[in-house]
């Protein structure tokens, strides 16, 4: 199957139906189609060969999603960009796929002046089907200048011959820790692993749900993927700087899902007016990007009674998800990310490549149809993650008798304290169980004497007044003396990526 597939069914089944809400926009399905079969013939007039990477930048919801298929449908291989970027890194992204094809909104436009060699045409997106339209000013690149008002076509002209096995996307890691590496995922890997997800979560033509993540982010994409393959309604707002916004719009067109990484949650459960709204058609919500503390876990569930909560763990490098907790499990299976999602397989290695027993720390190694071809173009740096045994997470963790999973730090992240190798995650853990802590992070930094000491960096709940010396009281209680954290930061906010995962590294300096 390939992912365009997805779209042509849902507009066949349920053409007027609402496949995307956002603002005052309604788009339905037989529009969102017809934009993308535009944008295939216009790509298709290059005469480009299939495989061929198309850019987008836009953080316009219709022109995003069909401009996404459009060049699905072209043949090509679509790149999501961030739209909170710089000319550096855009420059980088687009230079390292060697995009031929960038559907951008004007507003970028200033970013665009600069060296670009592999793109053929730069498109203004303006797409069909509603009355907002740009006006027709040049958007410049380099040697080459296109502007694109496009006109209503059929979508399933002109196909390009493609097969599952080909490439769907590339999709950019965020960079925490170096250049982003782009991850090439196959229309397979992509299919199969949306199927997985929609079977577990029970989604259907019904659901509706309130997407705040960005698309060109892994979780983001598979929310897109997952509600367009079953036919439902995309509710899109992706500024949270107004959760009560983003609540009332939750009510308003009835979602039936959200999800979120933890900071989202924290912001939804301390900064918003959560506890005066009533949601009474959500079912079910879902958090993966990064590890949730148990604590947080508990006030969501109080939060949000009779509402199942879904603990998800997966990587980009994964097509997004290899492993669920059940919202039974979620009590009693406190801390867990669960067990592997339907065709993955999951094992806990040491650095020999030997399954470790079970209570035993290992790196958690994934085998699937999901699981990546490998970086673009660094086959040194796929080496290091793509073996016989699968693909090798980097996230440590631990299996217990039943078989649930227990992520106890990333590799990366281990803090070298003394004699003491030291995951942080526990830490942070109870540090989020103190009530004036909003939210987290605990790293390790340089010390003449122990090599690293550890340093908890925190942000309070807002209206709270919390001291140092308060936090390693709670600590002590809760640790063994050597994770009490030597060092308590506080901070107005933590550094984060657009996508929401916390830049530990800045925090270090």
């Amino acid at each position: 199957m390939l992912l365009q597939d997805f779209l042509y069914r849902a507009v066949h089944r349920t053409p007027d139906k609402d496949a995307l809400i956002y603002g005052e926009n309604h788009i339905s399905y037989a529009q969102l189609a017809s934009a993308a079969g535009s944008i295939a013939s216009w790509i298709d007039s290059f005469g480009l060969e299939p495989g061929f990477r198309g850019a987008l930048l836009t953080d316009d919801p219709f022109e995003y999603i069909s401009c996404y298929f459009g060049i699905l449908m072209a043949g090509g291989v679509v790149v999501g960009l961030n739209t909170q970027t710089s000319l550096k890194a855009l420059s980088y992204t687009i230079n390292d796929c060697e995009a031929a094809v960038l559907c951008a909104h004007k507003k970028f436009s200033r970013l665009l002046q600069t060296s670009l060699p592999s793109l053929q045409s730069v498109v203004a997106v303006a797409v069909s089907g509603r009355e907002k339209t740009f006006p027709e000013t040049e958007v410049s690149c380099s040697n080459l200048t296109s502007l694109l008002v496009m006109e209503p076509q059929r979508p399933e002209e002109n196909i390009p011959f493609r097969t599952s096995c080909d490439l769907a996307q590339i999709i950019y890691t965020s960079g925490t820790t170096g250049n982003p590496k782009g991850v090439m995922l196959r229309h397979a890997a992509l299919a199969v692993n949306t199927k997985a997800i929609i079977k577990y979560l029970g989604l259907t033509e019904d659901d509706r749900v309130m997407a705040v993540l960005p698309f060109f982010y892994s979780y983001g994409n598979s929310i897109l993927l997952t509600h367009i393959a079953v036919g439902g309604t995309l509710v899109i707002n992706q500024s949270f700087m107004y959760p009560n916004v983003i609540l009332q719009q939750m009510v308003d067109h009835r979602v039936t899902g959200f999800s979120g990484v933890p900071s989202t949650y924290s912001i939804l459960l301390n900064r918003s007016a959560l506890s005066t709204f009533r949601f009474s058609e959500l079912r079910y919500l879902t958090q993966a990007g990064a590890a949730m503390s148990p604590a947080l876990a508990k006030k969501l569930q109080a939060v949000f009674p009779g509402t199942e909560i879904y603990i998800m763990y997966g990587q980009t490098e994964a097509s997004a998800r290899l492993s669920y907790l059940a919202p039974a499990d979620l009590m009693e299976r406190e801390g867990s990310i669960g067990k592997a999602i339907p065709g993955v397989t999951l094992t806990l290695r040491d650095k020999d490549g030997k399954e470790v027993p079970i209570g035993q720390t290992g790196e958690i190694v994934a085998r699937g149809e999901n699981i990546m071809v490998g970086y673009w173009q660094q086959p040194a740096e796929s080496a290091k993650v793509l073996s016989r045994e699968g693909l090798w997470t980097g996230d440590l963790a631990r299996r217990d008798e039943d078989g649930f999973l227990y992520i106890v730090s990333r590799k990366s992240d281990i803090i070298k304290s003394g004699s003491h190798r030291i995951g942080p995650k526990e830490i942070e853990d109870t540090l989020a169980e103190h009530p004036a802590v909003h939210e987290t992070a605990v790293v390790g930094v340089f010390d003449e004497i122990l090599d690293e000491r550890i340093l908890a960096c925190v942000v309070l709940v807002d209206g709270c007044e919390c001291h140092e010396k308060d936090l390693i009281k709670h600590c002590r209680k809760e640790l063994p003396a050597y994770k009490v954290p030597q060092e308590i930061r506080f901070f107005c906010e933590l550094p984060k990526t657009a996508t929401g995962k916390i830049k530990k590294n800045e925090l270090k300096t």
